[in-house]
């Protein structure tokens, strides 16, 4: 077992100046997981590892949207090519602050994985604290097998029937975390051949807003307000985005409310939004 495994966890989310207290041979696993422009471009946090959620970690196979779940075993697989023992402590982070972190995040979560937690504020955090920085990330780990064992947890990515059911079964509520624009139909989609609009009796909770906009999470006295004025104070969560990215930011503040019965919607609306879908959009603020 790893030195760190034996220290206190804090938690679904960790500060700069945790994780900076904690690096080393005995701290956590820190992974890369910023997406799109932000990807591969660096300074990197001092023993960073690459989580290639815009590669290897989405399946590109399916038709479905970009950034879609794979199979859970050949994740798994990969994972373990990153050196991740099931015993290991593991920290996410992106270059925006907090963005893809929660879908890296999530998607441990979904491996059984608990001991993950995300760097509040990112990148822009570690930098505006002035720690330390390095030029190139981690390539090579010193085993590229690492003895993870999967305990799936079955729920925290659902399809579009289950979204279907979601929205007709009056105890579900499905956020969708998208800008207001987007919901509305008022602004256009960033990806060819989606509809504007959203699903019927979906609400909207753009993650940015679970935000102090500076990229960290708001406290969680002001995220439980928030999921119980929008959803009250029990009942199932479904989230939503574009293409299941930003939906694990409304995860992670769900998480950090006390809310426990969360899945992500994965195909999100890269999927559900398609034009001949044959799905039901509306228009409109909800």
């Amino acid at each position: 077992m790893s030195a760190a495994a034996g220290n206190a966890w804090p938690g679904a989310l960790v500060g700069a100046e945790w994780l900076a207290a904690h690096t080393g041979a005995a701290g956590p696993v820190v992974l890369d997981a910023s997406v799109g422009a932000h990807r591969r471009k660096g300074p990197w946090i001092p023993g960073a590892r690459i989580f290639d959620i815009d590669g290897e970690m989405s399946d590109h196979g399916t038709g479905l949207p970009p950034h879609t779940m794979p199979e859970i075993e050949q994740f798994a697989a990969r994972v373990r090519a990153l050196g991740i023992s099931s015993d290991e402590r593991v920290v996410v982070y992106d270059a925006v602050g907090i963005y893809s972190s929660a879908r890296a995040w999530w998607m441990l979560r979904t491996l059984g994985f608990d001991r993950v937690a995300v760097l509040d504020g990112g990148l822009p955090r570690w930098l505006a604290a002035g720690l330390p920085v390095e030029d190139q990330p981690v390539t090579q780990v010193a085993s590229a097998d690492g003895e993870f064992v999967v305990r799936e947890k079955t729920g925290a990515f659902v399809g579009r029937d289950e979204v279907r059911a979601a929205l007709e079964d009056g105890r579900t509520t499905v956020l969708d975390a998208r800008s207001r624009g987007r919901f509305a139909g008022t602004d256009p989609e960033p990806r060819a051949g989606l509809r504007g609009g959203h699903m019927p009796g979906a609400v909207n909770l753009p993650f940015g807003e679970l935000q102090d906009g500076h990229g960290r999470m708001r406290p969680a006295v002001e995220l439980r307000e928030v999921f119980r004025e929008l959803a009250g104070v029990e009942g199932p969560l479904v989230v939503s985005c574009g293409s299941g990215v930003t939906a694990c930011v409304l995860a992670l503040g769900a998480e950090l409310a006390g809310r426990t019965d969360v899945s992500v919607y994965d195909g999100s609306w890269s999927e559900w939004g398609l034009e001949g879908a044959g799905t039901p959009v509306v228009t409109g603020e909800a």
